[in-house]
This record gives C-alpha cells, sequence and structure tokens, in this order.
C-alpha cells in the first residue's frame, strides 16, 4: 500500500537518494577541465561539441544552437540534471542526465561523454 511506504519512495528520490545516486554516474566534473579542452557530448537526440574557454564560460556548437543558427556560442553551464529542479551545478556532463545550460537550454539525456585535451587533437 502507498501510504505504508516511506516517504522518499512515494514522493520519488530523497534529496540524499538523489546524492548518492548520482555519485554513482559517469559524469566529468568542471574541475577537471582546462582552458582549450573539448568535450563532445551525445545525447539521446543531438551531438554538442564543448570548447573550454576562461572564467567558467564554453563555446558551445551542435544540437539546439545549430538548429537555430547560434553556433558557435559562448555560454555558461548550469549542470546536470534528471530534468527537473534538482541540479548538479559540480559537472558538465554526466551519463543518464540532462545538461543544461547557461541559457536555460536543457538537452535530452547525456548518452557519452567524450574528452580531447588541448594539445592532443591530432
Amino acid at each position: 500500500m502507498i501510504d505504508k511506504l516511506p516517504a522518499d519512495v512515494r514522493l520519488g528520490y530523497s534529496l540524499t537518494g538523489f546524492v548518492e545516486r548520482s555519485l554513482q554516474l559517469p559524469q566529468l566534473l568542471k574541475s577537471d577541465l582546462r582552458v582549450g579542452d573539448q568535450v563532445f557530448v551525445k545525447t539521446h537526440n543531438s551531438l554538442y561539441v564543448i570548447r573550454v574557454v576562461e572564467n567558467g564560460s564554453y563555446i558551445v556548437s551542435g544540437g539546439w544552437f545549430d538548429r537555430k543558427g547560434l553556433s558557435p556560442m559562448k555560454t555558461t553551464i548550469a549542470g546536470c540534471t534528471w530534468g527537473g529542479s534538482v541540479i548538479k551545478v559540480d559537472v558538465v556532463a554526466a551519463c543518464g542526465l540532462c545538461l543544461e545550460f547557461g541559457n536555460r537550454l536543457t538537452t535530452s539525456a547525456i548518452r557519452k561523454v567524450f574528452v580531447f585535451r588541448r594539445g592532443l587533437e591530432n
């Protein structure tokens, strides 16, 4: 019966549950990237190319940015979300989550992430 279940099961994940689950996801932390690194993010619907620039900014192309004629666009990355209001602000990409850019664009679920370090592109 639903009323006999713990509150975090009845209402979805608790905050603790979100944190525990998020730690198990393959993810790329913002702190792992340096200026000049490129990240390719394959989502369910699109491919995004993200180049790290200074002060927490990124140059992004692909996906929605290409479709709207805005590529390349300088923006920030808010973090990754399950599609709701809970967001991991310390990550650029996490498989299974949706990437949210500074312009509030939220992608479909991330499937794969590839990192090319500055100087190793050839």
